[in-house]
């Protein structure tokens, strides 16, 4: 789940330092957190005024196609991401959804959760 915050600083103490979530990685302006007991991430972001769902799929590509078969609609078809791939969606009744898969593999962090690189490419 993408969430807007106006302040990357402002949301970390909120979402890490007062409710407890730890800091996965963060770039000039966003910040990915993980959920207690998952693997599901909250990122926080600073230039996009909306909140999305995302879901990690194994093929951004393959999987817009099945949104798109079942009734779903495109808003952004699939396009190169740091990650891997990604897609925006609508589903029948106008909900976005982003679409994501990890192909290009995972950001790799130093010790204070700052992006330095990327790994390997894998799939989930």
């Amino acid at each position: 789940m993408q969430i807007p915050v106006p302040d990357l600083e402002a949301g970390l103490t909120f979402y890490r330092d007062c409710l407890g979530h730890e800091l996965l990685w963060r770039t000039a302006t966003a910040a990915g957190l993980r959920m207690p007991e998952t693997d599901a991430e909250l990122v926080l972001r600073t230039e996009r005024p909306e909140l999305e769902v995302n879901l990690l799929v194994s093929s951004a590509d393959a999987a817009t196609e099945a949104v798109v078969q079942a009734g779903g609609s495109v808003v952004e078809p699939p396009f190169d991401v740091q990650v891997g791939r990604c897609a925006v969606l609508l589903d029948p009744w106008g909900n976005r959804l982003v679409l994501l898969d990890l192909s290009r593999g995972l950001l790799i962090t130093d010790e204070r959760g700052n992006v330095v690189g990327r790994g390997a490419g894998e799939a989930p």
